[in-house]
């Protein structure tokens, strides 16, 4: 017992359940108390800054944000029907092993190819396969496809480059390459760029060349494709902006496009090489002489024995040459998807969320309709950013400052009820941590007399009830263990307390109805004290003033009630 007639807490023969982390949040809050969540915002605040200007954490959650939301969009644009993937699949691989070997095939298959389709007038011919080496066995082979590829006026071939690291071993200069244009206002190096150039010159002298590199971001996603790259002051175009460029299309200014995808791996139209191939060669062709007439014709391969697969966000293993087909499709149709650069506007909105939550919650501000509400709040953000990624081509991400809203949020929900629950534990610690007038009452339900451990565990059981029980109760607590002096009396006294303010007479008659039933309870009461002398039940009420005189009131109150208890025991006698 303290001087003022209340349970010490840390006392030894007290053995409150109140663990480490209780405490913990009971010293906290005692000290903090509502202050804590300024400081938690002013911790945010420095963060959110550091974020968007150094650490770029939240940017990594915008990109699983996306992945989600493209994922599983309502409206999807549909393919270009234009454009028409040739797929060296594995049944093409299979088809033609038996004449022409497995892979890579003879040049002149795809010389053959190109005379024949190219009689159907297709807009252009795409090759995603880069042919970088000669056939040393068979030189002929190569010489037709060269010449097969020199009649020619629409076809297109990747260059790949190579590791910056690797620029010193090469002799290429940005100069030499094909469609490749000085950036404005900048200075140009004359260094050289390792790059894989085609082997054959018809190609390189045709000068329709463009990149296919696909870089991946941090995580080993595609979400973008470069439009072009930049180096030594040359952008070097890459293989979509080159086809879309010669279609009449107006490039966009930017280095790269966020992907605008069509759907799931396989949504255009796939055509097997073999098929194509085959029945070219047969004089009696089954398929349509018009088949590829003004197609867009992207010949490359999804056979998995070419690893021609990255990891995007509308699957793990999407075919590379799908990833070009699409980024061709959004600059011919212009339907890429925008992101406007909402750093400082999502910084603002960011700072917005956390100090409007802060403030509402250090005000106490109707928790449970303040929580419904910004509940909302940040479903209609996520859902603005939802809608446009639907409804338009620009991209209105407001993910970032969503997520960083629900980790305050969280942080200091979690304070609330934590602190709460400790606080709630020490009905004292919460009248005295309460300004203004007070409505208190105990109920003191005594099981037998004088000190025996049947005591102790029937305290115990009937806590564990009152517990489950009693909804309002402030705290419940047991009184066990061997007493001291005049303390032992009230050896197997379980404490029951309430507390609101003096002015809420709704919580106060509802108090009134639950310490009533509680009274009312004789059977649970009995059950938890079988064994015991006796069982009895008192219950009294007051009011005490708020802060730091509380203590003082509890002590009043207490006293009344222990000696109500004395009275109502010789009564019974």
């Amino acid at each position: 017992m303290t001087r003022d007639g209340l349970w010490n807490p840390r006392a030894p023969c007290m053995k409150l359940n109140a663990s480490v982390v209780q405490r913990l949040w009971l010293k906290t809050g005692r000290r903090l108390k509502a202050r804590f969540y300024i400081y938690l915002a002013v911790v945010f605040t420095v963060f959110v800054f550091a974020d968007t200007f150094l650490l770029g954490i939240t940017a990594k959650m915008k990109q699983s944000s996306f992945d989600m939301m493209i994922r599983h969009r309502l409206v999807v644009s549909r393919p270009d029907p234009e454009i028409v993937i040739l797929d060296i699949n594995e049944a093409s691989l299979a088809a033609m092993a038996k004449d022409y070997g497995r892979w890579p095939w003879p040049r002149q298959v795809m010389g053959e190819f190109l005379e024949q389709v190219e009689s159907q007038r297709p807009k252009a011919v795409v090759f995603d396969i880069l042919f970088s080496d000669p056939d040393v066995y068979n030189a002929d082979s190569d010489a037709y496809f060269n010449e097969a590829v020199g009649r020619t006026g629409n076809t297109f071939f990747p260059m790949l480059r190579l590791d910056p690291a690797s620029d010193s071993l090469s002799s290429l200069m940005p100069s030499q390459l094909p469609g490749a244009v000085p950036v404005q206002g900048e200075a140009r190096n004359d260094k050289p760029v390792a790059m894989v150039m085609p082997f054959f010159d018809t190609a390189v002298k045709g000068g329709r060349l463009g990149l296919h590199n696909i870089y991946p971001d941090s995580d080993g996603v595609t979400r973008e494709y470069t439009v072009y790259r930049k180096d030594y002051g040359w952008l070097l175009p890459s293989l979509p902006a080159r086809v879309a460029g010669w279609l009449g299309v107006k490039l966009p200014a930017k280095d790269s496009i966020l992907i605008n995808w069509r759907g799931k791996p396989f949504t255009y139209r796939y055509v097997s090489f073999a098929d194509v191939y085959l029945d070219m060669l047969n004089k009696d062709r089954k398929r349509p002489k018009d088949e590829f007439t003004g197609k867009i014709i992207i010949i490359g391969s999804t056979a998995a024995g070419l690893f021609d697969v990255k990891a995007t966000p509308m699957d793990r293993l999407f075919p590379g040459v799908e990833i070009l087909a699409t980024a061709l499709d959004n600059l011919k149709n212009n339907d890429y998807l925008r992101v406007p650069d909402t750093k400082l506007f999502n910084l603002a909105l960011a700072l917005l969320i956390v100090w409007a939550t802060a403030l509402a919650m250090y005000k106490n501000i109707g928790q449970d309709i303040f929580g419904r509400v910004f509940g909302a709040s940040q479903f209609m953000l996520i859902g603005i950013s939802y809608a446009s990624i639907n409804l338009l081509t620009t991209y209105i991400n407001l993910t970032g400052p969503v997520m960083v809203g629900v980790a305050f949020f969280s942080c200091a929900k979690l304070y609330a009820l934590g602190a709460r629950k400790a606080l709630e534990r020490s009905a004292v610690m919460s009248s005295v941590l309460t300004e203004g007038e007070l409505y208190a009452a105990v109920m003191l339900v005594r099981l037998g007399a004088g000190h025996d451990p049947a005591a102790d565990k029937a305290a115990a059981r009937l806590q564990r009830v009152l517990g489950k029980r009693l909804r309002l109760a402030k705290s419940i607590e047991t009184l066990k263990g061997a007493q001291k002096g005049i303390w032992g009396l009230f050896e197997g006294t379980v404490v029951v307390s309430w507390t609101c303010p003096a002015g809420d007479e709704k919580r106060m008659g509802l108090i009134r109805q639950e310490a009533s039933s509680l009274e009312k309870s004789s059977s649970e009461l009995l059950r938890a004290g079988r064994d015991m002398d006796g069982v009895s039940v008192v219950f009294h009420e007051g009011r005490l003033a708020g802060g730091e005189s509380a203590r003082a009131g509890w002590a009043v109150l207490f006293g009344e009630a222990l000696a109500k208890q004395e009275l109502a025991g010789r009564d019974d006698k």
